[in-house]
């Protein structure tokens, strides 16, 4: 693991400060284990044998990048939270207050909620458990946090470590130049098609304000109609969002982080692009437009010249960043936006996860709203189960249930 955090995940830190960013990642249990702070406590074991999860930040100098140290896994780590409504709404109003209570990356990068019993869990036989992992972005992108909590489960597969060397920043601007330019020909060239840009922003990019909620939807990954999952649920969003705004209007866009090809050099090792949604199409050809755009944007994704503005970013001087995150304002308003929503969608691997000796159902997890963002979806599956997830604010959506009736709809 490397002392020094690497550029792109000391932006996620410092930005935190400003626009908080932790991510819940939730795991269904089917049952309770029958003695609950044994399996705690293994799961506790795992987490001291997991150098990822082991660390926290030390930020003690201005004109340094912060480093990664080791620390000791306290009691108030890994707790079991107590209930009002044992309800799963209860539950889900329950994990919405979680993000009022951001962890502080210094002290400790993460945290693991317990709930249980929690009765009518979708999927369950009986009352169920629900673990939450709460995790700073900056120690982990989607992927390698559904790593992590999987460790923290069971899953055998240790998590690897990331090396990487910061470079000296002239020789890789004047390259990350160079290979801007050939992007630019590439694609005046028809060998790249651009991105669909940014769009006027509508009511999902007000800030968010008001009561937040989330909600969460299940379907067997047969029963989800398309070339991917995640083609099918910005389909679904595509309708629903539409329909609930009452305009099917072919400019709606979406932001959709996408997994960066070639070896990790940073625990956050992706990027966000923009996808149209074409909800005037019908479904079939508003899926190979998707689709489409998916695939121009892995094409782009791919030239040398996001590797090369990679490794110049992660070349900038620790000041400099420092200076250039203090400035960013997250009052302004932008009038222009690259995504009416947020669709994250990540693939939990098989469902062989337990606690204690409960098998995983299902998993969700929670995108965190921003100032410009008010409506964000996950996409999660485990096994063959997929989660489709809704968390947004009053703001942005005044009648979450018809929200996700449309969206469950459309799914």
């Amino acid at each position: 693991m490397p002392a020094r955090m690497t550029a792109v995940d000391a932006q996620f830190y410092w930005m935190s400060a400003k626009v908080p960013s932790d991510q819940f990642l939730l795991y269904a249990f089917d049952g309770e284990p029958t003695d609950f702070e044994r399996a705690v406590d293994d799961v506790r074991g795992r987490a001291r044998a997991c150098p990822a999860l082991t660390v926290r930040v030390d930020d003690g100098s201005p004109l340094t990048y912060p480093s990664w140290v080791p620390t000791s896994l306290g009691p108030e780590r890994i707790t079991r939270q107590q209930l009002d409504d044992d309800s799963w709404s209860g539950c889900l109003d329950a994990v919405v207050r979680l993000a009022d209570d951001q962890v502080d990356i210094r002290r400790a990068p993460w945290r693991l909620h317990f709930f249980g019993p929690v009765h009518d869990l979708p999927g369950g036989t009986g009352p169920g458990t629900v673990a939450v992992m709460q995790a700073a972005h900056a120690l982990a992108d989607g992927a390698r946090a559904s790593a992590l909590a999987a460790w923290l489960f069971g899953r055998p597969k240790p998590v690897p470590d990331v090396s990487a060397s910061p470079g000296f920043l002239p020789w890789r601007a004047v390259n990350s130049v160079r290979a801007h330019r050939k992007l630019v020909r590439d694609t005046g060239a028809g060998l790249l098609r651009p991105g669909p840009g940014t769009r006027p922003a509508l009511s999902t990019n007000a800030r968010p304000a008001g009561v937040r909620t989330m909600r969460t939807l299940l379907r067997h990954r047969a029963q989800v109609r398309g070339p991917t999952v995640t083609v099918a649920a910005l389909a679904a969003v595509s309708g629903a969002l539409s329909g609930y705004l009452g305009d099917a209007d072919a400019s709606l866009i979406a932001e959709v982080p996408m997994a960066k090809t070639g070896v990790p050099q940073a625990y956050n090792h992706f990027s966000n692009v923009t996808v149209g949604l074409y909800p005037g199409l019908g479904r079939e050809a508003r899926v190979e437009r998707i689709a489409a755009d998916l695939a121009d944007a892995r094409r782009r994704s791919q030239h040398p010249a996001v590797r090369a503005a990679d490794q110049a970013f992660a070349a900038v001087p620790a000041p400099l960043l420092r200076w250039g995150v203090s400035h960013f304002d997250p009052d302004v308003r932008p009038s222009r936006v690259s995504g009416h929503t947020v669709v994250s969608s990540v693939y939990r691997g098989p469902g062989d996860l337990l606690f204690g000796a409960a098998p995983v159902l299902w998993t969700a997890g929670y995108p965190a709203l921003s100032p410009l963002m008010g409506l964000v979806h996950g996409v999660h599956g485990i096994g063959d189960t997929v989660a489709i997830s809704v968390h947004a604010a009053e703001s942005a959506v005044g009648d979450i249930d018809d929200y996700v009736a449309r969206l469950n709809a459309e799914l």
